[in-house]
């Protein structure tokens, strides 16, 4: 674009001179015509003006063209200054991210069109920035709360425990098995704390390997089965066997545990969970599909985004710090491929794309 514009420049300059130059030689050559065609007096003062133009036409007149081009060379030059001090000004708003419309010369509309929408998504990258920055402060206060639930739990029935040892034997059994699910609780928000740390502060990087994906997908199924019991859930599902992929074997596994873990965790008690892995035109299809609350479509067009929680209550099981989705998304776009989300008719589905081949 910018060069487009200096070839403009550079094409007024050049018309510029060149229309100068024949003027020029216009008035040159009427000078001569004008000197042959009428009876002069010898002491005429215009003749004399005329005869001395048509003796030194050459010099006069390349004379008079150098300097034309000189001045017109000077105009342009202050002129194109200018305009850099007008682009020097917008880049100023557009560093500043000013809310007011870039406006420069009518020459340069093309690099105004250009700055301003730099200026908009500039403008709109810092706002979803600050709002990730303030789900992040937001969440961070929450699960800093929400430690102490549990923990303050672990330690009441761990000092019961202490300072009763006459507990009967099925009421200690009781108060190990609280303590535990307590426990595990605090685990799982302090991962979610690291999880928030490694997001915000580490660029994820990607260590290729070919990997058996159908069975890794049949194994982490298999390895939710308890978990589906205690909802009623069933699995429903259709793997194509023995489908390779050039990928990082745990960051995908990543992915597919934390879809998985949505799909139980958002499902209706007692409904199926469908699950299907097919290969279509060297592309790899994962596909995971669970009966639950209908999404509404704002929430669902924001499901990715960094500290994003569906459900925005404390506490929760499903409450989680909003990053699963929002890493499995840069995780699958590392390896080329993409992640979408629908959801309709009281049902969620999720679908990962990856290519075969290294991306």
């Amino acid at each position: 674009m910018k060069s487009k514009i200096t070839e403009r420049f550079i094409r007024k300059y050049i018309v510029t001179g060149a229309v100068f130059t024949l003027l020029v030689i216009g008035l040159a050559v009427g000078a001569v015509i004008l000197c042959h065609t009428r009876i002069w007096y010898g002491d005429d003062p215009t003749y004399i003006f005329l005869k001395m133009i048509d003796q030194n036409k050459w010099q006069i007149g390349i004379g008079f063209v150098g300097i034309g081009w000189i001045i017109i060379a000077c105009f342009f030059m202050v002129k194109w200054i200018g305009y850099i001090g007008e682009i020097a000004l917008a880049s100023e708003k557009l560093a500043d991210l000013s809310e007011d419309t870039i406006i420069l010369h009518d020459d340069l509309k093309e690099i105004q069109d250009q700055l301003n929408e730099l200026r908009k998504k500039a403008i709109k990258n810092a706002r979803v920035a600050k709002e990730a920055e303030q789900r992040k402060n937001d969440l961070i206060v929450y699960l800093a709360h929400d430690l102490k639930t549990p923990l303050t739990s672990v330690i009441g029935y761990l000092t019961l425990l202490s300072e009763e040892p006459d507990i009967p034997a099925k009421t200690r059994a009781k108060y190990v098995g609280i303590t535990l699910r307590k426990a595990e609780r605090l685990e799982e928000l302090i991962n979610e704390f690291f999880d928030i740390t490694r997001f915000n502060l580490s660029k994820i990087e990607i260590d290729l390997e070919k990997t058996n994906l159908s069975r890794m997908i049949e194994q982490v199924c298999n390895e939710f089965i308890p978990v589906l019991m205690q909802k009623g859930l069933t699995w429903n599902l259709a793997i194509t066997p023995d489908i390779f992929i050039m990928c990082d074997t745990d960051k995908i596994l990543r992915v597919f545990d934390n879809l998985i873990r949505n799909a139980i965790n958002y499902s209706y008690n007692d409904t199926e969970i469908k699950c299907s892995l097919t290969l279509e035109d060297n592309v790899v299809y994962f596909k995971i599909k669970n009966k639950g609350k209908t999404i509404a479509p704002e929430k669902l067009k924001r499901i990715f985004e960094q500290f994003f929680r569906l459900d925005s209550s404390r506490g929760t099981a499903t409450g989680g710090a909003g990053l699963g989705l929002a890493i499995a998304k840069e995780i699958v776009e590392l390896h080329g491929g993409t992640i979408t989300a629908e959801s309709r008719d009281e049902s969620i589905a999720f679908q990962v794309a990856l290519p075969l081949s290294e991306p």
